[in-house]
């Protein structure tokens, strides 16, 4: 950003500034005399340099010439940062780009606007809502403006660093703006002069592009429809495939293929079509993977390199009912609900401090094993809007009542959709309750870096016998370990199954180990 000095004496925008530089830079008069030719020809020639010469601007080295050519353009010995002039708007209109929401992160998809075009932004307002395969941010404006164009919709994948929206923040340069974002933002501004309702005859300007789908987009492709000129009658004027049809068969479109289709069985004998009979029509969908369904693709194709092997069991949970309807039981708090997930993450906890091998991750590049320090267990949610792994952190140091809570928290945002990065990330080892939806087991894949996920089935009572041959019933859980073979045995992980088995089916050894 320029310095204040040269605000303060000379508040001039950008555009009048380069044309009163680009007429002081021009060659003096050959009238004047040989000494004034002498000193004023290495002025000019610095202040041409400046703004020819972007290096020149940028360098501390480069000071403004100390002469009277200096005070009139408001530069003294002043010194400039890129990050701020690159930053700084050209004539009032800036580009608000998709900003890095996370490691690794190169795309996210559009949600929803909270902006229309026309509408003045304040700085760090919230512009739109955005979903990475990791989690689902709002992108809020750096700038205090006025929102001039809209360039994505709802559902397009927007690259990071692609353009979000223009806005212009520097109003007194809007009368050095091309001519059709000036109409835009006249357009979009209320006019106090004119009612509200115009009346049925008189459409409103589209805010953000037209609401569609890309299969509904693909449709008016096909049929050669402009989407822009279609009427939507879903929510929110979005079009609907239903509109595509109706346009096209009201612009005769539909009538000249099926005349093109008819011309070409001319001549041929026509088979009667049974299912057309009954008028009965199935149709193809095709439906794009968004969010962290592109992420379980991402994770489940990386999760096919490595070698798997399984480890089935199962344990006997008598007395972890008995247990749980004890808490509940001494319940005093409406808002807690117990289940037996939060003891099965404890009791895991206490296994994998003996095993730890099975708390790590694996590098395939370095070809190292990282045992980590936190029992970062991962909990396999199934929600509307896709397989999600949010984990619960440092589970060693969490009480029962803790791990209730924090599953409770992280159940309700995955519902909502409103998980944060840091409650997906850093997961150290997978915990997935197939059991809670039904099958008595599955078979997971390891969700690397990771080297190792337990799938539990359903609690089901079944006949067991005893030492002395009798008959009693048993509630029988069934878990499948699925272990990365290039860290871990099979020896390892049966030894730590039946560690954790342990303290499931005698839920007092988890008082020896507590801390």
């Amino acid at each position: 950003m320029i310095c204040r000095q040269f605000h303060q004496k000379n508040p001039r925008s950008l555009s009048q500034w380069w044309r009163f530089v680009s007429s002081a830079t021009a060659p003096p008069s050959r009238a004047s005399s040989a000494a004034a030719d002498s000193e004023l020809v290495p002025v000019f020639r610095a202040q041409d340099d400046i703004f020819k010469k972007p290096k020149m601007l940028f360098s501390s080295k480069n000071r403004c010439p100390e002469s009277s050519w200096s005070m009139p353009i408001g530069i003294s010995r002043c010194r400039f940062s890129t990050q701020t002039m690159a930053d700084a708007p050209f004539d009032g209109v800036v580009d608000v780009p998709l900003a890095q929401t996370g490691e690794g992160i190169a795309e996210c998809e559009l949600l929803k606007w909270f902006v229309q075009e026309g509408e003045q932004v304040e700085e760090f307002q919230p512009l739109c809502e955005v979903q990475s395969d990791k989690a689902t941010i709002e992108i809020t404006s750096r700038y205090k403006g006025r929102v001039s164009k809209v360039l994505h919709v709802p559902g397009d994948i927007v690259k990071v660093g692609e353009t979000l929206l223009k806005m212009v923040v520097d109003e007194d340069a809007l009368f050095s703006q091309p001519s059709e974002i000036l109409e835009v933002i006249k357009a979009q501004v209320p006019d106090a002069s004119k009612p509200e309702d115009a009346g049925p005859g008189v459409s409103k300007p589209k805010v953000g592009g037209v609401r569609s789908t890309p299969a509904v987009r693909n449709l008016a492709k096909q049929y050669g429809v402009n989407i822009e000129d279609v009427r939507g009658t879903g929510e929110e004027g979005r079009v609907l495939k239903e509109d595509i049809l109706a346009y096209a068969a009201r612009g005769g479109v539909l009538s000249e293929t099926s005349a093109s289709a008819d011309q070409s069985l001319e001549g041929d004998q026509i088979i009667p079509n049974i299912s057309s009979t009954y008028g009965w029509e199935y149709e193809d969908q095709t439906i794009p993977l968004r969010g962290f369904q592109r992420a379980m693709v991402k994770a489940m194709t990386l999760a096919a390199k490595i070698p798997h092997f399984h480890y089935v069991d199962e344990i006997n949970c008598n007395a972890l009912v008995e247990l749980k309807a004890s808490f509940q039981r001494a319940n005093s708090d409406a808002g807690v609900k117990y289940t037996f997930l939060p003891v099965l993450i404890k009791s895991l906890s206490m296994a994998l401090s003996k095993y730890p091998m099975l708390n790590s991750c694996f590098s395939d590049e370095s070809q190292e094993v990282t045992l980590k320090g936190s029992h970062n267990i991962g909990i396999a949610m199934a929600t509307p809007h896709g397989l999600v792994v949010p984990n619960i952190k440092k589970v060693q140091s969490l009480s029962i009542f803790e791990i209730t809570k924090e599953l409770a928290r992280l159940q309700e945002l995955a519902l909502a959709n409103k998980l944060s990065s840091d409650d997906i990330s850093r997961g150290t080892i997978t915990l997935s309750n197939i059991g809670a939806i039904g099958g008595k087991f599955g078979s997971p894949l390891i969700n690397a870096p990771e080297v190792s996920i337990i799938a539990i089935g359903r609690i089901q009572k079944v006949p067991q016998y005893d030492e002395g041959g009798n008959v009693y019933p048993a509630s029988i859980m069934t878990v499948n370990i699925g272990s990365d073979h290039r860290v871990l045995d099979g020896a390892t992980v049966a030894k730590f199954c039946n560690e954790w088995k342990q303290f499931i089916e005698k839920p007092e050894l988890l008082m020896l180990h507590t801390r």
